[in-house]
């Protein structure tokens, strides 16, 4: 399974998550999103499920936390204590021993982040 872990800002639109999500997606087929629990219920990441028919997965901050990441963020790690919230993310949405696919990438308006990670094929 690929999940694609967003963070981004208050102020990210569907076309703010669309963007990050371009940026990473390439051929891959993504069948789940995953963002911090508190930003699940965003309008543009429920506009983004919707089109895609695409459930939202959540992510508290403690799993969060706990995820190794491959960039670093000053910004997500002084507000989720996090080195990306994407990667986090897709990481733990993925499951035990999931492989970040596509590290963190930035939308065109800076306002949303998208990484791939997928769960290890046994």
């Amino acid at each position: 399974m690929i999940v694609a872990g967003f963070g981004f800002r208050a102020m990210a639109t569907v076309h703010s998550l669309q963007s990050a999500l371009a940026r990473v997606q390439g051929a891959h087929v993504v069948e789940a999103l995953a963002a911090p629990d508190d930003k699940c219920s965003a309008p543009g990441l429920q506009s983004l499920s919707r089109q895609l028919n695409l459930p939202v997965l959540p992510i508290s901050a403690t799993v969060l936390q706990a995820q190794e990441t491959q960039t670093r963020s000053a910004i997500s790690q002084d507000h989720r204590n996090s080195g990306s919230v994407a990667e986090a993310t897709a990481l733990a949405a993925a499951g035990p021993g999931a492989t970040l696919i596509v590290p963190r990438q930035i939308s065109e308006d800076r306002l949303a982040t998208c990484s791939l990670a997928e769960k290890n094929k046994l």
